[in-house]
């Protein structure tokens, strides 16, 4: 195992694997800030590049290119309150408040670092558990799979507080209708889509947090400018992290990135509901004064689902590699990316 670590290591650390690894981040976290234009299209956009490198490195630059898409989307949650990707939304509870305070510099930091931890910590999980973790990917149920679920969905009231905890349950159960539209996965009948033939793929998630999140605000900021006259621009040079938020901050971001691996190695499970679940444990840890500023601009609040989504990323390789079986559609064109290169993911590759 330690010879093979050695191996991969002196491959990926090659001038030239880097040069693919840095613009495959830099491609993928600029795609990522695009709201609507996710991992999947980013990786999608590049395949018919990475299909005429050689394979070590056509797989370096998709990887560079999965991580910085889902980097890239909190860019877009932080700055205009509009999640580039479905896993950043959590991401905006606190980033978008600290940009609004003039802190939208910090935000930033503190994501990128918070990303980069996660991805770190999960990529040496990858490395010494993913024969073992496998296994116990295979042992989850459907039932498990429904108590994962409720437990991601019950966890939408603890970002409500008790004053909103209505409201936050019955959004929930509306978001739940609207999902019901379009084809029933297990029998192909249409529901409820009246006839319709756009509905018969259901309502596109990117089109409902479009609508919620970037066109409200959008509205809500023409109606603020016409109040109180037209708004300063902030500039982005106040990135400095103090030595008490980093102390802070840091088990959060162990804890979220350990909870966020866990949950992208189950099959389905995916980076949106691990950064849900971080933010609502790290709603749980937090000390009563730091609790009561989630969600109006808290470090912990911001740095918990960053770690947690980008984790997830990770996670995911595992029953992709170990089992070849995708977790999402984004590893599942990394699935298609890896046979076109003639490597058959599976028990038999490791």
């Amino acid at each position: 195992m330690i010879e093979g670590i050695a191996t991969g290591l002196a491959t990926a650390f090659t001038l030239q694997n880097i040069a693919f690894l840095l613009s495959g981040c830099f491609a993928g976290t600029f795609i990522g800030m695009l709201p609507g234009l996710g991992p999947m299209t980013a990786i999608a956009l590049m395949i018919p590049i990475a299909s005429a490198l050689e394979p070590s490195s056509g797989i370096i630059m998709m990887a560079a290119v999965y991580y910085g898409a889902i980097f890239g989307g909190s860019t877009s949650s932080i700055l205009i309150n509009a999640p580039g990707v479905a896993s950043t939304v959590a991401t905006s509870f606190d980033g978008y408040p600290m940009a609004k305070q003039g802190k939208a510099g910090k935000a930033l930091a503190v994501a990128a670092i918070a990303s980069f931890a996660g991805g770190i910590i999960a990529a040496i999980l990858l490395l010494l558990l993913a024969p073992y973790l496998a296994t116990l990917s295979l042992s989850f149920q459907s039932t498990d799979y429904f108590a994962l679920i409720i437990l991601g969905l019950a966890s939408v009231a603890a970002f409500a507080g008790s004053s909103g905890m209505l409201k936050a349950i019955t959004m929930t159960v509306f978001g739940l209708m609207l999902s019901t539209v379009g084809s029933d996965q297990t029998q192909g009948l249409p529901r409820f889509t009246l006839g319709q033939i756009d509905l018969i793929d259901g309502i596109s998630f990117l089109l409902l947090v479009m609508a919620t999140f970037a066109l409200s605000e959008a509205l809500l900021s023409i109606m603020r400018q016409d109040e109180a006259g037209p708004s300063r621009s902030e500039k982005l040079t106040d990135i400095a992290i103090s030595a008490d938020e980093a102390i802070e901050t840091a088990p959060a971001v162990v804890r979220s990135s350990t909870l966020g691996f866990l949950v992208g190695l189950l099959p389905g499970a995916g980076a949106t509901i691990a950064s849900f679940l971080a933010y609502a444990t790290e709603q749980r840890f937090a000390p009563a004064r730091l609790a009561k500023a989630f969600g109006h601009g808290s470090v912990r609040g911001l740095a918990a689902p960053e770690a947690a989504n980008n984790a997830a990323a990770t996670g995911s390789f595992v029953p992709l590699l170990t089992l070849g079986i995708p977790g999402s559609g984004t590893t599942a064109i990394l699935l298609g990316a890896l046979i076109a290169y003639g490597i058959q993911p599976g028990p038999l590759l490791y």
